[in-house]
């Protein structure tokens, strides 16, 4: 494999791992409706301020979010709404999984 290939697929591992946890996934589905401040997001998960920030920071990392200070507030928002592409997937890919399950049983 050549080398831009393989930096090709070391950055979409990035985002795929940064998207691997329950609240993140949680928090692009929320910023899918709307851009929402930290104090809403971390009233949503039910997570303390400094885990939001860290899950904030990490989905902001890999160039899913964008912020924007307003005021005393951040607001956060879907810098790339593709993204959320992967959410038909998994969900298909789950269904199919339920599928072959009861097929099996069956």
């Amino acid at each position: 494999m050549d080398k831009t290939s393989m930096a090709r697929f070391e950055a979409q591992a990035r985002i795929i791992k940064a998207l691997a946890h329950p609240t993140r996934l949680l928090i692009v589905d929320e910023l899918s409706r709307r851009s929402r401040c930290v104090s809403e997001l971390t009233a949503m998960a039910g997570v303390d301020a400094s885990t939001m920030s860290r899950h904030l920071a990490v989905l902001k990392g890999v160039g899913v979010l964008g912020c924007e200070k307003k005021g005393l507030e951040v607001h956060y928002s879907l810098k790339t709404p593709c993204i959320l592409r992967i959410f038909d997937c998994t969900l298909n890919a789950i269904r199919s999984s339920v599928h072959d399950a009861v097929e099996a049983v069956r």
